[in-house]
């Protein structure tokens, strides 16, 4: 199988342009297959400042892409205008949404094998009428999904979040059980199918040190002990509560294969600390593949041919893996 991944190419006054060009010539994905779904326009302007920039081929459907070599067949949505770099604005926003959009209409009907996307900005969309926490509550209200989670990867650390784009005070209110067992279950269909065949869960405690028996805090024996001991009782291999100050130490150095954060910068930060421009996100739980760059738009080198395309290369090639898992599970 070689995947046939929909690119998008995100907020089009952003980096995104620029590492989807930079990315598409990459050897590194040479057996991938690419459609850039989103701006033409900003594709067209990048490309004045990435070196070795792709010749770009307009097409309407996948169906009609050549997939050349030194050619990046692009699908442009309708709303696609040129906008000024560097800037935020609404056009942009909306630009950036129906690229996700066409994304996933598309990997829907099985046009593509998933979905790989290129950052957009919260503001932006926003200010189009879509306010979003961010791609994943896209995605998964694209697709109709409840039941879903972020999982970050970089180098030998997989970490699976319980909440993300929350204030802590509402983190609190939703690290619940019920909310810890179905990120673990998440977790360990996600590694499943990626061929992983008993993954091993590593699971944090929210409070210092584990809550130290109780002296921190006592959520870890409410709420995170009873959705291991479930999910243990399902056939999970899920272990902990772990100090945060040494789960992730522990699976980067093999003890598990993925670690389960209750919160967004508990798990971040590890991610970014061990490979900030090789990050790679993707959401677990839709009926999609879907990978992503770890990182934002950038505005403020967007438009100068420096981005890096590490973390978009890692995040194609993450996505292409999980794709052909998917394709040899059906068969």
């Amino acid at each position: 199988m070689t995947p046939l991944l929909g690119l998008t190419v995100g907020d089009p006054a952003g980096i995104g342009p620029e590492v989807t060009l930079k990315a598409a010539g990459d050897p590194r994905i040479a057996d991938v297959r690419l459609v850039a779904i989103g701006s033409l326009e900003a594709l067209r302007a990048a490309a004045a400042v990435v070196a070795d920039a792709p010749a770009l081929h307009a097409v309407a459907t996948p169906a009609e892409a050549r997939f050349e070599p030194g050619t990046l067949d692009v699908i442009a949505v309708p709303s696609d205008v040129a906008v000024p770099v560097g800037k935020l604005s609404a056009e942009a926003g909306q630009i950036a949404f129906e690229g996700v959009e066409r994304a996933v209409a598309l990997a829907l009907a099985g046009e593509i094998d998933g979905i790989v996307t290129a950052p957009l900005n919260k503001e932006a969309i926003a200010l189009a009428g879509h306010p979003y926490p961010g791609h994943t509550e896209i995605l998964a209200d694209l697709t109709g999904t409840t039941d879903f989670a972020m999982m970050l990867t970089a180098l030998k650390l997989r970490v699976v979040h319980v909440t993300t784009h929350v204030g802590i005070r509402q983190m609190l209110e939703r690290v619940t059980t019920e909310r810890v067992l179905t990120t673990i279950r998440l977790a360990d269909r996600a590694l499943r199918d990626m061929g992983i065949d008993e993954p091993s869960v590593g699971v944090a405690g929210l409070n210092p040190h584990a809550g130290e028996g109780g002296l921190f805090g006592d959520e870890e024996a409410q709420v995170i002990i009873p959705a291991i001991e479930q999910a243990k009782a399902e056939g999970i291999a899920a272990s902990g509560p772990w100090p945060a100050d040494t789960l992730f130490g522990r699976a980067v150095a093999g003890d598990f294969d993925v670690a389960i954060a209750m919160f967004h910068d508990q798990g971040h930060i590890a991610v970014k600390v061990l490979g900030f421009e090789t990050g790679v996100n993707a959401t677990i739980g839709l009926p999609i593949v879907r990978t992503s760059v770890d990182h934002g738009t950038a505005f403020d080198i967007a438009g100068t041919g420096r981005a890096s395309a590490d973390s978009l290369v890692e995040a194609i090639t993450v996505g292409a893996a999980m794709a052909k898992a998917r394709a040899a599970a059906r068969t």
